[in-house]
């Protein structure tokens, strides 16, 4: 208003800021673009070549807690609007459920594991099959195993193999698939004091964690690309699921990683320590860890 009366009325730039309550500093002052707004954006750029499906969120946690820049959430939230990059958000849509069940909710790890299956195909029509394994209480993925059969035999041998590096669960949560209500898994379970929780037929949201497992592993990976070959597909699951474990930010536990070290789990119990040594994810050391949670940002100490 200050340059429009100027230009029309031929006043001096005294006179101007006079008229309208502002200082003249302010009249003249010009933005001045930082420095570091660069390397966000080229952080941002590599960042979505890298995870198309993730969002502001995700890229501001992994800026701030794996790399240990200091940037203000809105200036990254500001170049990333600049940038164009916002996802769009898909409207949910509610189902009405005259008796919704409950969710089983652990309270500590090795409690309750998750598995289901998945399917897909490669290039030239074959179609295989994925085996994913996940702990409910800290969501973490601790199996995944690709091949174009995978029967209860295939199902057994895997789960040996993650309880000899990361202990025995209590009970394990699927889905009443045929792999899952064969005689093999049920004398092997029974056999390893291991229980099994099968869900109502029909009511997926009973097995939610795996779930929402799946829902990620199909949209950051799985249908973005063109499957040539069996070995590709168990190489990127492997590469993915580390990424996952340790450099994707958990909403669900105050952003914390996956991998992360979390203070409050010497008040939990496993229901077996592995032979070698003890489990890398029950260490203890207490940290700060700068989250995001809505439009809010603030450094919560973990104290809980």
């Amino acid at each position: 208003m200050a340059q429009k009366a100027m230009t029309q009325r031929g006043i001096c730039i005294r006179v101007a800021c006079q008229a309208f309550g502002i200082s003249q500093s302010c009249y003249r002052y010009e933005r001045k673009l930082d420095a570091d707004n660069a390397e966000v954006a080229s952080w941002l750029m590599r960042l979505t070549e890298k995870d198309r499906s993730w969002g502001f969120g995700l890229f501001f946690l992994y800026l701030r807690n794996i790399k240990g820049f200091r940037w203000n959430h809105k200036r990254v939230s500001r170049i990333d609007k600049d940038l164009e990059l916002n996802l769009r958000i898909k409207p949910r849509k509610r189902l009405v459920r005259e008796k919704p069940e409950a969710l089983t909710v652990p309270g500590g790890i090795n409690q309750v594991w998750s598995m289901d299956f998945m399917h897909d195909q490669l290039e030239d029509g074959r179609t295989f099959r994925l085996f994913k394994v996940i702990d409910d209480f800290k969501r973490e993925a601790i199996g995944m195993e690709v091949d174009f059969s995978l029967p209860s035999e295939r199902v057994i041998r895997e789960l040996k193999e993650i309880i000899s590096w990361c202990g025995k669960p209590q009970v394990i949560r699927c889905d009443n698939g045929p792999e899952y209500i064969s005689a093999a898994l049920q004398n092997w379970v029974s056999e390893w004091g291991i229980g099994l929780e099968y869900i109502q037929p029909g009511n997926p949201q009973q097995n939610a964690y795996v779930e929402w497992f799946n829902m990620t592993v199909r949209y950051e990976w799985l249908s973005q690309y063109c499957w040539h070959d069996l070995a590709k597909v168990q190489d990127f699951a492997t590469q993915w699921m580390w990424s996952y474990n340790h450099d994707r930010a958990n909403m669900a536990w105050a952003n914390l990683h996956q991998s992360s070290d979390w203070p409050w789990l010497h008040n939990v119990s496993t229901s077996e320590t592995p032979a070698k040594g003890e489990d890398s994810r029950s260490k203890i050391k207490c940290k700060n860890i700068y989250s995001f949670s809505g439009y809010k940002v603030l450094i919560r100490p973990l104290f809980w």
